[in-house]
């Protein structure tokens, strides 16, 4: 895949994420959002019609806080932190596909922030590149 098109999907998933977490724009789905969308979080229903709903059902004291990003062609992850999605602040990266445009697919992996003074590394698991 072309350093173009890498770019490209690169910005879509941050508008995507952006869009949704940050901004809670329910529009942001159908633009987007392939209307097929796959989805392999538990939780969310596939299908971009998923995400509005998702949106309206975010708590006020929900926020979202995005890190690094990395994308190789179709294929774009995006560390982040959501505060206010479960009992304890998570740190995830979230994994799209885009093809044409739109997501088309997504997957997740998230876990309790541990602060770093209780990690064995003195590490904080959010925390630019050094």
């Amino acid at each position: 895949m072309s350093d173009e098109i890498t770019a490209r999907n690169r910005a879509i998933a941050i508008e995507a994420i952006t869009g949704v977490f940050i901004k809670r724009d329910t529009d942001v789905p159908q633009k987007l959002f392939n209307m097929n969308y796959t989805q392999h979080n538990p939780t969310i229903a596939n299908g971009s019609v998923a995400i509005p709903e998702l949106i309206r059902a975010l708590p006020a004291e929900f926020r979202y806080e995005m890190g690094m990003v990395i994308a190789e062609g179709e294929f774009v992850a995006i560390h982040g932190r959501y505060t206010g999605w479960a009992a304890k602040p998570l740190i995830a990266v979230d994994i799209f596909r885009v093809v044409a445009g739109k997501l088309v697919e997504h997957w997740d992996v998230m876990q309790e922030e541990v602060p770093p003074e209780k990690t064995v590394s003195g590490n904080a698991m959010f925390a630019p590149a050094q």
